[in-house]
């Protein structure tokens, strides 16, 4: 088969590719790194020419020109299924950008089962010899994607890094419909964060916590960044990665030695993930790099796969906990922050795994916009307030003060064992908050 000759007849300009796209169309933009541009672009041109164009994507790093052009949502409607910075702004603006909630494991399933899908925008690395497209740091759900869209329109960028993958980590040009080349358009990418003494002494918490051998996944922010730091000079070894992203810790981890995999007990020597974001480096790290696996992220999230890594550790940040044990990283009252993620999955799985372990991280304070400080340890959200983790599954819970087991504890113990994570101005207020509440005993120390 000449791929050449087919790529030059499905070739077409961006400006060609947004043509196709119809008023009430839904619309696949991509993900993370791998959001359209060059298509982008061209339909932003288009604005007032369309109406009610309903846009899927996620984890955005910089705004796409069709978010900035038409924020009111008068021609485009953006839907994100986890919100980064551009999107977080939207969506508390309104009324041109809503969340779409869910678990991230199911989002294939979504794809294929729930939700409608006119044009797919992916986009991949320049077509291989065997007409192959890669989906570089995006495998996650691209395929379920391709597969429920009428049309498949691959934007390819010499920029994304070749990342080889378990399954569904590539799309043959026999099922595109049609291509644009994007030239070699720099990736976004995330910084590394800082980390202070509060994120410091969190991550020393739960490094205590995690064997020689153990299989790590990384959440994004300050004190797993944190946490990766400490184990990179740590003395911990033989460490493995199944995680939804990949983040920068773990190169960190790997250039140090303390990533092989080899206690794994599936994908044995592999660091599996279902998208990556970070920095050039980590692009780089990536780039054909066979000791790293990109996969459908029912694959990396899925309780029934999680379960199957002994001593699974999963770490997570979080926006508030209640008394109960019900953790909130999706919203603060109606102010939407970013989205549920993988959280609830890894709680989980993690907790099914032998040996396994979820960590929820927090510091126990912030400082709001009027300067004032205030506690994350809460008797009870505010409305609105997403709940990500509901109290059963809760597993540990961390932040500069200590470390509380949620798991088999009831009603009175947690309220007791949080209000000791909580920052010490807070506690006796906390404590006459739980007994209105009915889950305090007089026993318990004050």
């Amino acid at each position: 088969m000449d791929y050449k000759k087919l790529y030059d007849q499905k070739l077409i300009t961006a400006k060609e590719a947004a043509a196709k796209i119809k008023s009430g169309d839904w619309v696949e933009y991509g993900w993370g790194a791998g959001t359209s541009t060059a298509v982008d672009a061209e339909l932003a041109k288009r604005m007032d020419e369309l109406e009610d164009v309903k846009l899927r994507g996620g984890v955005t790093f910089k705004a796409p020109q069709v978010l900035s052009a038409d924020p009111e949502g008068k021609h485009f409607i953006w839907n994100s299924w986890h919100a980064g910075g551009p999107e977080r702004k939207a969506v508390n603006a309104g009324p041109g950008a809503f969340y779409n909630p869910l678990r991230y494991s199911e989002l294939p399933k979504y794809y294929r089962d729930e939700v409608e899908l006119d044009v797919a925008i992916v986009t991949t690395t320049p077509m291989d010899k065997h007409g192959y497209f890669n989906f570089g740091l995006n495998a996650s759900h691209t395929m379920a994607g391709i597969e429920k869209a009428k049309m498949v329109i691959v934007e390819v960028n010499e920029a994304m890094p070749y990342c080889p993958g378990k399954c569904e980590s590539e799309v043959h040009i026999d099922r595109v419909d049609f291509i644009v080349e994007a030239g070699n358009v720099p990736l976004a990418e995330v910084p590394k964060g800082s980390y202070g003494e509060v994120d410091e002494k969190v991550a020393e918490f739960i490094v205590n916590e995690i064997p020689d051998g153990a299989t790590l996944q990384l959440g994004i922010g300050g004190m797993p960044n944190a946490v990766g730091a400490l184990i990179a000079d740590s003395d911990l070894k033989d460490l493995g990665v199944h995680s939804e992203m990949y983040v920068d810790a773990f190169v960190d981890m790997a250039k140090k030695g303390k990533v092989n995999g080899s206690k794994k007990t599936i994908d044995k020597y592999r660091q599996v993930y279902a998208f990556a974001a970070g920095s050039a480096e980590l692009y780089e790290y990536l780039d054909h790099n066979p000791e790293c696996m990109a996969a459908p992220v029912n694959y990396t999230n899925g309780a029934e796969v999680v379960k199957e890594i002994d001593n699974f550790i999963s770490i997570n940040n979080a926006l508030n906990v209640d008394l109960w044990g019900q953790v909130s990283s999706e919203s603060t009252g109606l102010r939407h922050i970013s989205g549920a993620g993988g959280q609830l999955d890894f709680a989980l799985g993690a907790y099914l795994s032998k040996g396994g372990k979820s960590f929820i991280c927090l510091s126990s304070t912030f400082t709001n916009k009027k300067g004032e400080t205030v506690s994350r340890i809460l008797p009870n959200f505010a409305t609105g307030s997403a709940i990500t983790v509901a109290r059963p599954n809760t597993h540990y819970i961390v932040t500069e003060y200590g470390i509380f087991n949620c798991k088999g504890r009831t009603t009175w113990e947690r309220a007791e064992g949080l209000i000791e994570l909580a920052h010490p101005d807070f506690r006796d207020e906390l404590i006459k908050n739980a007994e209105e509440m009915g889950i305090w005993r007089a026993s318990n120390k004050r």
